[in-house]
């Protein structure tokens, strides 16, 4: 049944709507001045049909940048309500649109030939991945942390339901037929205690258009750190970027993706199923952190945006969609790649002219990569294809890089690791943990846990979870030489300090309007009553004590049974739960770990009490 529209929806459109009128009279003009952010953050791209003008969204700056084909200016700025995430241009070329990230996300419709706003709609927490059905006048847009979709009736203005799918959706594509919409999402969703070892891995949601029906297909064990999707031009396949860790392997070494790889997996939708998962790796480079995909229009090329090493890859079609191109680029777990023995990678490896890049627009046979970093274009002519031939766009001045922002390149930077094979970013995407557990050499071998959010690490010392390091920054320090292989200055190891440092939490989904629901609240003065004491561990505004415990799960006698104690602050991001992840919820680390409960608090909270407090927990 199509859900309406509620009251406080309505109202909050409302408010949208009679700020975006005046933000149109500011920014609407090809005259109007950019604003002066530090930072441009460009990181999506789409082009006008007819390949005149390419739409870049730069996300620092909050802006919507147009640039003219081929000369490349810039003859358009137009500022947006929050960090633009997603942009899309209707196929008659008519209209742009945007989603602008926000716990209140909006997405705004946008005039391609003027900027003015035509209209603003309401969406979820943190809204990307807009993909458009033309037939239908239907947009979909990707809510991350509400782990669901909006469906929105464009012409009315309206939102006409929300399809639950699974964790974290960040990239959606809509088969040319209009009845198949593919969703890729960020990180697994499972459990990871080694006791309860099943496939743990990101995956797909194909959620039916007509019937909203979805179905979820399971991506490579390991995968994880997923980024983008897109579909071949005649809706066969979808092609997903993302990270596979071999995070079963106790990590002494980084070498052949001993650690990770980084990976396009193939859907074949006809079907459905995985086709395959194709490396993007050479015998001793690594190609970190692929991001953005996109196909040619006509269907001869695909191309790869891969952010830790500032490269373009690409490769025909033809040869990737065959049977040989899956034996020959298929990882092993450890011993990657295989091509000693099969040949040499299919992949072609172009370096590009910024740093970061991320979305992929493709014109003809030219392809426009967002350099989020540099603040620019690169502009690669795929017939050619070669480092002499990438051209760059600038999209403002040159930056000049603060510490904190050298810092955040450096954290996602796989030229700083042996051979290129990851980034801090690969097993921390954003800065917050990939949902797998992973055997550290720091405090022996064979009790595996759970990689931990950065968020306040510097604030919350000891580091680790058996507080094998003292402060965050010895940690840095420590994984710089021991998980990237490398040794680097110190400069370096300082400058992620500062960004690491200057993380803030997100507001959380579980929030109403800002506020604590009347479950969360009863949740809190259980929390910080004195019968059921969560608050003597997790006292605020940290909601940690920096102190280690023991919790009685212990993996074996052989090691140190006392954990750190984790702040709670953005706990709803961080599944699943305790030190090896062997609890999918907060809810289930209650009721069924009874963690941090005194026998006495255990046997009295009834089920409701235990689902307040999980409330609580969940929104902080």
């Amino acid at each position: 049944m199509i859900n309406k529209l509620t009251d406080r929806a309505r109202t909050r459109a409302m408010r949208l709507g009679l700020a975006l009128l005046a933000m149109n009279a500011a920014s609407g003009s090809p005259a109007a001045e950019p604003a002066a952010p530090c930072y441009l953050g460009p990181s999506a791209l789409a082009a006008a049909p007819d390949g005149s003008l390419l739409y870049v969204a730069c996300a620092d700056a909050r802006q919507l940048v147009w640039v003219s084909l081929p000369d490349g200016t810039a003859c358009r700025h137009v500022s947006l309500p929050d960090r633009p995430s997603g942009v899309l241009c209707t196929p008659d070329g008519r209209q742009l649109i945007v989603t602008c990230a926000a716990p209140a996300s909006t997405v705004i419709l946008l005039d391609a030939a003027t900027g003015d706003t035509l209209r603003a709609l309401p969406a979820g927490h943190t809204a990307v991945g807009p993909a458009w059905d033309a037939r239908r006048g239907r947009l979909y847009v990707c809510n991350r942390f509400d782990n669901d979709v909006s469906v929105f009736d464009v012409l009315a203005g309206v939102e006409l339901t929300r399809i639950p799918v699974a964790r974290e959706p960040v990239a959606a594509a809509l088969t040319p037929d209009g009845r198949t919409l593919v969703i890729a999402h960020h990180l697994p969703d499972a459990r990871t205690d080694l006791e309860r070892f099943e496939r743990i891995a990101a995956g797909v949601t194909l959620c039916d258009t007509r019937t909203l029906a979805t179905r979820v297909l399971a991506l490579p064990h390991g995968a994880s750190g997923v980024r983008d999707v897109c579909l071949t031009p005649d809706g066969s396949y979808a092609l997903v970027t993302h990270v596979l860790s071999n995070f079963t392997n106790v990590p002494f070494r980084v070498d052949m993706g001993w650690i990770n790889v980084n990976v396009v997996s193939l859907i074949d939708l006809r079907r459905p199923r995985l086709l395959g998962t194709m490396g993007l790796d050479e015998l001793q480079r690594g190609a970190a952190n692929p991001w953005g995909v996109a196909v040619t229009a006509d269907g001869s090329h695909l191309c790869v945006a891969v952010a830790g090493t500032h490269e373009l890859c690409i490769v025909p079609t033809s040869r990737l969609l065959n049977e040989r191109a899956r034996r020959s680029m298929s990882p092993l777990p450890g011993a990657w790649p295989v091509y000693p023995s099969l040949g040499t990678s299919l992949w072609q490896r172009v370096a590009l002219s910024g740093k970061g890049p991320r979305g992929v627009a493709v014109v003809g046979s030219t392809a426009y990569v967002a350099q989020y970093f540099s603040d620019s274009l690169a502009v690669v002519d795929l017939q050619a294809a070669t480092e002499a031939a990438v051209r760059t766009i600038e999209l403002g001045p040159t930056p000049e890089w603060t510490q904190v922002r050298r810092g955040q390149l450096l954290f996602e930077d796989a030229t700083i690791c042996y051979q290129q094979w990851q980034s801090c970013a690969s097993c921390h995407p954003d800065a917050r943990g990939d949902g797998l557990v992973w055997d550290l050499m720091n405090d022996g071998v064979g009790n595996p846990k759970s990689s931990k959010s950065m968020l306040w690490s510097h604030r919350t010392p000891p580091a680790m979870a058996q507080s094998a390091r003292e402060t965050a920054e010895d940690a840095v320090r420590s994984g710089i030489i021991n998980i990237l292989f490398s040794h680097r200055p110190e400069a370096e190891a300082a400058a992620i300090d500062a960004y690491l440092k200057t993380l803030e939490p997100i507001p959380s989904p579980h929030l109403r309007d800002g506020q604590l629901s009347d479950a969360a609240q009863r949740g809190r003065r259980l929390f910080e009553s004195e019968a059921v004491g969560c608050h003597r561990c997790h006292p605020a505004p940290l909601y940690t004590d920096c102190r280690t415990h023991s919790i009685g799960t212990a993996q074996s006698p052989r090691f140190n049974n006392r954990y750190d104690t984790p702040t709670l602050v953005e706990v709803w991001r961080t599944a699943p739960y305790l030190h090896d992840g062997r609890y999918r919820t907060v809810y289930e680390l209650l009721h069924e770990g009874r963690h941090g409960l005194a026998a006495k608090a255990a046997e009295t909270l009834t089920e409701d009490d235990l689902r307040d407090l999980a409330a609580f927990v969940l929104a902080l």
